[in-house]
């Protein structure tokens, strides 16, 4: 699912991406970080792919990147099973009780 990369080789590559939006709009990590409300360093950071997620969002609403996060994670709908147990509740947490049976299911 995931070509064999690992969890610091897809934050560098959506790092990477993120920064070449910065640039096909011409502005540079200063004028990001002012529009974003955060520092340049946080800008650089996000760039390479380290530093905290809220950052990276600020910096997508900065450069008018949120219409694609439904196409980078799509709205998870409750599965029937779940809904009926939920009877009118949202679900807060896990219940940790499902086995899984493979453990490739989860990887990337």
């Amino acid at each position: 699912m995931h070509d064999g990369k690992v969890a610091q080789e897809l934050t560098y590559e959506l790092g990477q991406r993120l920064k070449q939006a910065r640039l096909n709009v011409d502005l540079t990590q200063a004028d990001v970080a002012t529009l974003a409300g955060v520092t340049r360093k946080a800008v650089f950071n996000a760039e390479k792919g380290k530093g905290p997620l809220n950052a990276f969002v600020a910096i997508m609403i900065a450069l008018d990147l949120t219409d694609k996060l439904d196409l980078f994670l799509p709205k998870q709908a409750i599965s029937p099973i779940e809904l009926a147990k939920l009877q009118g509740k949202n679900r807060q947490r896990a219940s940790g009780l499902k086995i899984i049976e493979n453990e490739d299911k989860m990887k990337w």
